[in-house]
């Protein structure tokens, strides 16, 4: 019934080889983590279109989800839409103010299979 109510739901990038990089990423995360991303995700699949602060576009159909976690640490999802669904392409805890350019280009790669 919950699911009804999803604007936008998620689903996880898989790979050719059956991996879910992002899936597999969340679990090696520590439970209050995991949690306040998944609070995140929720945010959006409810809330579609969601603006700042928890969601930002990165131009061209990608977007990132951004989240405060512990210890002052903060992460990002990155997602684009393909067929009604958020599709999380990339996970990582962020480093630096400035998204790298390897975890976009991984987010770019994953996308591009996926709007194939």
């Amino acid at each position: 019934m919950a699911d009804d109510l999803k604007k936008l739901p998620a689903r996880f990038y898989r790979s050719e080889t059956g991996t879910e990089p992002v899936r597999e990423w969340l679990t090696s995360l520590p439970k209050a983590d995991r949690r306040m991303i998944g609070v995140d995700i929720a945010t959006v699949e409810y809330g579609w279109p969601v603006g700042m602060p928890t969601c930002r576009p990165l131009g061209r159909g990608l977007w990132e989800i951004r989240s405060s976690l512990s210890s002052k640490r903060i992460s990002r999802v990155l997602f684009c839409v393909a067929q009604a669904h958020m599709v999380l392409l990339h996970g990582f805890i962020m480093k630096s103010q400035k998204t790298p350019k390897s975890d976009l280009e991984i987010a770019r790669a994953r996308q591009k299979e996926v709007e194939q």
